[in-house]
């Protein structure tokens, strides 16, 4: 991955962060995507440490211009794009019932249309550089996570829409990668919207006990180097639920619903 342009989305805390001092290690040129320009500065200046050259852009990728010109801004500095990881995401937590519409559409603007957008102006030069299509999905874009429809969903739509890229450049040498983390430590859990917009402030969830954004990201640079086709993290949480979906799912629903209704504070009764 010497001298090989990766763009992050999400890149100013958690699994991006952490991803882009990973491949900063390995002599990457980094490009950094988020919508906070400080913590985004913030976490340049670490990328930077390691000797490779690294750009910030701020960007927000539901938005169209914002992903043209973080496109642009990196073919400008670098002249090429190997990889591009969709990391940008929010969450959520509150039954369907309880969810304003607003929420629902925020999420899949973020998350789906964030990967859209951004994988629509790098693809042909991650085409042109035989190069990784990379799409962080969860656990949640195998199983309907309850109190997560809209997190579920988004996941899910990334998760066709990239499988379906790899399908049409079956030919071309383009690689592409779903990646689903299972809960991962990091501060997703706090800035997840609640069913009115308004922000869950605290993690429901034991964040001591999952995996964390380094494991994660070591795990995902490792998975891009072997140009895997998918990547599902943890066994309980991820590689046994998958199964159990694709044999047992009326078992898996009844453990999906205690699991999630553990929760501290959990909407499910």
């Amino acid at each position: 991955m010497k001298d090989k342009v990766v763009i992050i989305t999400g890149a100013s805390s958690g699994i991006g962060k952490a991803l882009a001092i990973e491949f900063a290690k390995k002599g990457s040129k980094v490009v950094l995507a988020a919508r906070n320009p400080e913590n985004l500065n913030s976490v340049l200046d670490e990328v930077k440490q390691y000797n490779t050259e690294a750009i910030a852009v701020v960007a927000d990728v539901s938005l169209v211009d914002d992903c043209e010109n973080l496109i642009k801004k990196t073919i400008e500095t670098f002249g090429k794009i190997n990889i591009l990881i969709n990391n940008a995401g929010i969450s959520m937590r509150s039954m369907f019932l309880d969810t304003d519409l607003l929420v629902m559409h925020k999420l899949m603007d973020t998350n789906y249309w964030g990967t859209v957008n951004c994988t629509k102006f790098a693809l042909p030069y991650l085409v042109e550089q035989k190069g990784s299509l990379v799409g962080i999905i969860s656990i949640a874009g195998y199983l309907g996570l309850p109190a997560r429809s809209a997190y579920s969903s988004s996941k899910y739509a990334i998760r066709g829409f990239l499988d379906t890229i790899r399908v049409e450049h079956l030919k071309s040498g383009l690689h592409v990668l779903v990646a689903a983390p299972g809960f991962t430590a990091s501060n997703i859990r706090k800035v997840a919207l609640l069913g009115d917009g308004s922000l869950q402030g605290a993690t429901p969830r034991q964040e001591e006990k999952m995996m964390t954004a380094e494991q994660v990201a070591k795990k995902i640079y490792r998975a891009i180097v072997k140009r895997k086709r998918t990547l599902i993290l943890t066994f309980v949480e991820g590689k046994l639920a998958v199964f159990l979906s694709k044999w047992i799912p009326g078992l898996l629903d009844k453990l999906n619903y205690n699991h999630m209704a553990k929760e501290e504070n959990s909407p499910l009764k």
